[in-house]
């Protein structure tokens, strides 16, 4: 599908891909009734009190990296709103939609520079910090990958592994 892009954005892509099924293969077993169930009612962080919350952040945020940068090339994408999802199947659904959306944003913009070394030219998030286009997916990629491990130990602590 993105394999004539140049190796610096298929490798990105690859491993972006990764987390996800990766994430995925962590949540597919779990239960509707389970995905839902609070996990950390010690949390003041809303996104993060269940494996539902959780995965309804990531989703979101998922396509909002590609919105930033849509945006930051003057397209003026709306960000999706964060939706809860009532089942598993949803989720997974989602993630790969979120992925290939990204991969759509490559294939459109194949000669997009990742790398930007002059801040001006960087993109500003809305918490403030700011990227280049390498940056964000990087972020992106680390981003599912600490979410997944977050789920794992919810998964561990109430013993559903």
């Amino acid at each position: 599908m993105y394999h004539n892009l140049a190796g610096d954005k298929r490798a990105l892509l690859d491993e972006y891909k990764r987390a996800i099924e990766d994430l995925i293969l962590i949540i597919e077993p779990l239960d509707d009734i389970l995905m839902a169930e609070v996990v950390d009612n010690q949390t003041k962080d809303s996104d993060c009190k269940s494996v539902q919350t959780i995965l309804s952040h990531v989703v979101s945020s998922g396509f909002g990296y590609i919105v930033y940068m849509e945006n930051h090339l003057g397209k003026m994408t709306p960000r999706p709103p964060k939706v809860l999802l009532p089942d598993v199947g949803l989720y997974v659904q989602q993630l790969r939609a979120m992925f290939d959306y990204a991969v759509r944003f490559f294939m459109s913009h194949p000669d997009i520079e990742l790398e930007e070394m002059d801040n001006a030219k960087k993109m500003t998030v809305p918490w403030g910090q700011q990227y280049d286009v390498e940056q964000l997916m990087e972020h992106a990629i680390v981003h599912v990958l600490r979410h997944r491990r977050q789920i794992a130990n919810f998964m561990a602590i109430k013993g559903w592994v």
